[in-house]
Formats: structure tokens, sequence, C-alpha cells
């Protein structure tokens, strides 16, 4: 099953990030971009999702100097730019995977392409890591750690599901039942003629 192997490199990126546990950190791809294509679009896209998460803890620092927060503010929003542009290349990856197959008929278009429920299932993995920290921790209280157990539990029923459905979208693709399109994101907030604020600096 893909999401077998996509949950399994989410954790290899995540696992290999906290072992040095620093967003200023070198990236490195182990999977190379041409022979393993969609492998290294996978890892790419959760260390993106990984450095993102720790991004948005730093910056909810009430203490953190207003000249950091900003920098660090235009580190996210690349990030969020750099996570979309992903998100493309992979579903790009899926409708080359799929582009001899005849929908039928009556073939049905899914609410998300496959992509971004793969976006979906990389942050999952993220959730799913750090509250089983929280559930993990020996400095918590019996209450605190109950809770996210409790929580931890249902991310993990989430993750089955999430993957489930991202197969059965996969697989009715591949037979014609389901067909993709892909929109690409028109955010206007990074465009200098659709950004008021930035058309007016010009």
């Amino acid at each position: 099953m893909f999401s077998d192997k996509a949950n399994r490199i989410f954790q290899k990126a995540i696992d290999t990030y906290h072992i040095k546990d620093s967003v200023d950190q070198p990236f490195s791809n182990p999977y190379d971009g041409e022979t393993e294509l969609i492998e290294h679009l996978l890892y790419r896209k959760c260390w993106i999702d990984t450095v993102q998460w720790h991004y948005e803890d730093i910056i909810r620092d009430p203490n953190i100097d207003p000249e950091a927060a900003l920098t660090l503010k235009r580190k996210i929003d690349a990030s969020n730019q750099d996570r979309t542009d992903t998100v493309e290349y992979i579903d790009s990856y899926f409708l080359d995977e799929y582009k001899d197959v005849v929908p039928s008929e009556t073939a049905t278009i899914n609410t998300e392409s496959p992509a971004w429920g793969i976006d979906r299932l990389s942050i999952l993995a993220l959730k799913i890591y750090h509250m089983a920290e929280e559930a993990n921790r020996t400095d918590a209280s019996p209450e605190h750690i109950s809770a996210c157990k409790a929580k931890l539990e249902v991310l993990l029923e989430q993750r089955v599901d999430l993957s489930t459905a991202i197969d059965q979208l996969l697989d009715d693709i591949a037979k014609g039942e389901k067909y993709m399109k892909v929109y690409k994101q028109m955010k206007m907030y990074n465009d200098d003629e659709m950004n008021p604020v930035l058309r007016n600096q010009k």
C-alpha cells in the first residue's frame, strides 16, 4: 500500500530531524530525486512540515525578540510556499503515474487531490510523534499523561482511517473510477500585483 511507504518515510524524516532537533540544521535527502522521485518528495515534504512545526513552537515564545519574531515569520511564510510547491510536485507525480488511465463514464472527482491527503498524513505523523512525547513525559501530572494518551489513541485511529482513504483514492484513480484535477494554489498575498500592500510599495 502506498500509505505504508509514506508513513515509513515520514517517520524516518521526523526521527532524523530530532537527532539534532534544530531548525537550523542542514537538510539532506536520502532518496535520489530521479530514481526515487516519490520517496524523495515524501521525505522533503515531511522535513518541511517538521521544521515548520518547530518554527511555530518558537514564535509562540511570549518573550521572543520582536525582530527575531519578524525574521521567523518570514521563514514561516517561505516554508508555507515550499510546502505548497512540494504538494503540487507530488500531485504532478500522480498525474504522470495515471496519465494513461481512461476514466469511466461514471467516474467522479474527489474532494481533494491525493497529494493534499498526503499533506494531512505528514502533519498527522508529527502530531503522533509529539503527542507520544507528551504521553511519556516523566515530569508531567498523571492527568496530563492520561489526557495525552487518550488523544494519542484518537490520532493513531485517524492515521489508519486517512491512510485507508488515500490508498482507496489511488486505487480508484488507477481503475478509472475517480479522476484527478489539480488546481494550482493561487495565493494572492505573495503576489506584487494582487497584494495591495506590496503593490503600493512599487
